[in-house]
């Protein structure tokens, strides 16, 4: 265990504003290139935080202020108790996230783990994002501020605190934060909870994705590797990716992005290697079935013996006038209590479930993510995260200039083997597989914080058994599970926790095989062939349907305006595609049905089965069904049957609306654009988002790359949408990484800070 009490106490003092030692100082430098992207120099690990912190406020005060009412728990202060955000993937009310992040977080436990699992370095680049982010409030006047915080008493200076429960939070995104509401609804019989209104997430519909790929040198057109990130996040909110470019001390430079508060790149290269990274199928908590005393409700009972809950009180403060919401959440050794009305997961007289997260504290990500920095190949990239165990919920592709290319899904999840599994399965556990790992917490033997492991984090499941591996030629991920990542070879079985094996794959991982395996065929991997992968916008589910589709609809009554529009269809999702949006609505209303396809799944078949659609009984009359009903929704809508796509689905910058091209990976779309029903058409929520294609040559790197919805959420900046218009169009930007491409990519002046 590492102490760095001296050094983080004068850091921690001086980013909050208090009393410090004369030698705490920070500097940086700020360089913006094209389109904004800030490259920050500084000679110490406080002055890169620092630089960040600055730069990411310039572009995006508002929305990461908002997000520190979120995460210290005052949004039913500062915004009423009525408003609404975003929890986990579901929109919920303000006193709820209120109490979910007062009752999950707890700031000496996340200090603890701060001095325990992290170097000096990063604590200190760390504290330095909290001192950039104050100095920026300092030198912008409230009334200078963009119109959505303008003088607004919740934008306000920071603490060590706040960057510690912000990158908490960002650590549970795609983990048990999915489950937030019933934490925080959670209650015993009969006492006052919060109205929980959610289901559990639906492993059919991903809610955070991303494809990636990572090309060998037998695979490249110059045998040097290659890789192409293409994350599938959010385009409102904080977990928007934000470009930018590091040097700091020891020869740190790393150019591309991280989400807010992060004050590293997360995906991004340096001169020798590139990575990005895919959400995994992993799972990363596990919920515990409890038995309880039937005496108290908060009494469980473990290897026959009566364990009592830990209570804890939480206090939500309110506007002036109102009374602050107080309630009581309780934790067991299994992990927090939760709830979710209408399924088997409640708390009754005698059962209540627990949820434990291996990324609850985790403060170990910053120091993966700076090992990946400094690495000059992908093993020490598989290294840094190895030795970590700290990559919260992805996968990590990357390629490196000696033309090696890395799958790895090494992430912090809990030590659950398979015969740990069978040993603590529940009469629910089978009910519930394919969503959740339901384990029977009556046992000690069940608790996977005890079992021994070679891991450096008890209770994790060690690096070596889970699935890496380096190929010359390719490997590549489109969120489903480690078991296929390249064509030719598959893995073994492993721990049921990292995810299914010999499972049907989703249409976007097929698609994603098909693709990758047909441009190989042609030819060697570059950049130019690297952008039509990406961006080919092809449809596998078209490619498989449409055609019979349409032989049926021919002859069915009143379907011939919705049969000519899909024969006019070209099958794509590009801008000036002509009926894509009625097959998005037919293909989501008919998609789950299982009689679809005489050709079953085969495992010894995964990239071409299921397939051959079904053209008779119940299944095509269902379609044809789906059909009409598609068609009348569109046009209640107002729109054409065979509507533009790229009139359908668009950004609004002011009164223009932006042609988003891309479709959802349901459709086996590998561009994917998952999109909300606004006045006129769609408009996307998340999807493809930083999108970087990097390779080398002898000097160094050399990466394309578009930000889809641009650096700022500012509306009155210059780069709220100007790499929109670059998205829309295929446009991309070859990054600046040496001294002579900023200095000819410059805008504006170079900004020197120092405190």
């Amino acid at each position: 265990m590492r102490h760095w009490a001296l050094g983080l106490a004068a850091l921690a003092a001086s980013a909050a504003g208090t009393a410090a030692t004369a030698q705490t100082t920070y500097e940086a430098t700020i360089t913006r290139t094209t389109y904004g992207i800030p490259h920050i120099s500084a000679d110490t690990w406080q002055g890169v935080g620092y630089g960040v912190g600055y730069a990411y406020a310039q572009d995006n005060i508002c929305m990461l202020a908002e997000e520190f009412v979120t995460v210290g728990g005052e949004r039913s202060l500062y915004f009423g108790p009525e408003g609404k955000t975003v929890l986990g993937f579901s929109q919920t009310d303000n006193v709820t996230s209120d109490l979910f992040f007062r009752s999950q977080f707890d700031i000496a436990q996340l200090r603890a783990n701060m001095v325990a699992h992290q170097h000096l370095e990063t604590i200190q680049v760390l504290a330095g994002y909290v001192a950039g982010y104050n100095r920026y409030l300092r030198d912008t006047p409230r009334e200078d501020l963009p119109e959505a915080c303008r003088d607004k008493a919740w934008v306000r200076p920071i603490t060590i605190d706040d960057a510690l429960r912000l990158t908490e939070k960002q650590m549970l995104l795609a983990s048990s934060l999915a489950l937030a509401p019933g934490i925080a609804g959670a209650a015993p019989p009969g006492e006052t909870s919060t109205a929980v209104d959610f289901t559990l997430p639906d492993p059919d519909e991903p809610r955070l994705g991303s494809n990636g790929w990572a090309f060998g040198g037998e695979a490249t057109a110059n045998a040097r590797g290659l890789l192409i990130g293409n994350p599938h996040f959010p385009w409102e909110g904080p977990s928007r990716f934000w470009q930018m470019h590091v040097r700091g001390p020891d020869g740190y430079d790393v150019m591309g992005v991280g989400i807010a508060g992060t004050p590293l790149p997360t995906l991004g290269f340096n001169k020798d290697v590139a990575w990005t990274h895919t959400v995994t199928a992993a799972r990363h908590f596990t919920v515990y079935a409890l038995t309880l005393s039937p005496d108290d409700p908060t009494v469980y009972m473990v290897d026959g013996e009566p364990v009592k809950m830990e209570a804890r009180e939480v206090t939500v403060p309110m506007p002036e006038g109102t009374d602050p919401v107080v309630r009581t959440f309780y934790s067991t050794r299994f992990g927090r209590i939760a709830t979710v009305p209408g399924t088997p997961f409640q708390w009754s007289n005698g059962t209540a479930f627990a949820i434990r997260d291996a990324n609850t504290g985790n403060q170990r990500a910053l120091e993966a993510w700076l090992g990946i920095g400094r690495a000059a190949s992908v093993a020490e990239i598989e290294t840094a995260i190895s030795e970590t165990l700290g990559i919260p919920w992805v996968n990590t592709i990357a390629a490196d200039r000696e033309g090696n290319a890395l799958h790895a899904d090494i992430t912090a999840v809990p030590n659950v083997t398979k015969s740990l599994v069978e040993l603590c399965a529940t009469p629910f556990t089978a009910l519930v597989a394919d969503r959740v790992t339901l384990l029977d917490g009556t046992r000690s033997e069940c608790d996977w914080k005890t079992r021994e492991t070679t891991a450096p984090f008890p209770g994790l499941l060690p690096a070596n058994q889970q699935a890496s591996r380096t190929r010359a030629d390719y490997v590549t991920n489109s969120n489903d599970s480690y078991w296929i990542s390249n064509a030719s070879r598959r893995y073994e079985e492993l721990a049921p926790i990292l995810g299914p094996h010999s499972n049907p794959l989703s249409l976007r991982t097929r698609s994603n095989f098909k693709e990758t395996e047909a441009f190989l065929a042609q030819g060697k991997m570059d950049h130019a062939r690297a952008k039509a992968l990406t961006f080919g916008n092809k449809s596998l589910a078209a490619e498989m349907v449409v055609e019979p589709l349409i032989g049926l609809c021919e002859n069915a009554q009143g379907l011939d305006k919705a049969c000519a529009a899909l024969s006019g269809w070209d099958r794509l999702f590009e801008n000036d595609s002509k009926g894509a949006y009625l097959f998005v609505k037919f293909w989501n209303k008919i998609r789950g049905r299982n009689d679809l396809w005489s050709v079953p799944f085969d495992a010894d078949k995964p990239l071409t089965t299921p397939r051959t659609l079904v053209t008779e009984g119940e299944a095509a009359e269902a379609m044809l069904t789906a059909l009409g009903e598609a068609a009348a929704e569109i046009e209640a809508e107002g729109l054409a049957l065979d509507a533009v796509w790229g009139e359908v689905q668009t950004r609004a910058d002011g009164q223009e609306r932006i042609a988003i091209h891309g479709g959802p990976g349901t459709l086996g779309v590998l561009n994917f654009q998952r999109s909300r029903v606004v006045e006129g058409g769609l408009t996307p929520v998340h999807g493809s988002s930083y999108i970087q294609i990097v390779g080398f040559d002898e000097d160094g790197p050399v990466a394309d790359a578009i930000l889809s919805y641009s650096q700022s959420t500012n509306p009155a900046s210059p780069h709220y949408s100007d790499q929109t218009r670059n998205y829309s169009a295929k446009q991309w930007h070859r990054l600046p990484f040496s001294d002579a491409e900023i200095e000819a990519a410059q805008i504006g002046e170079r900004l020197t800070l120092s405190e």
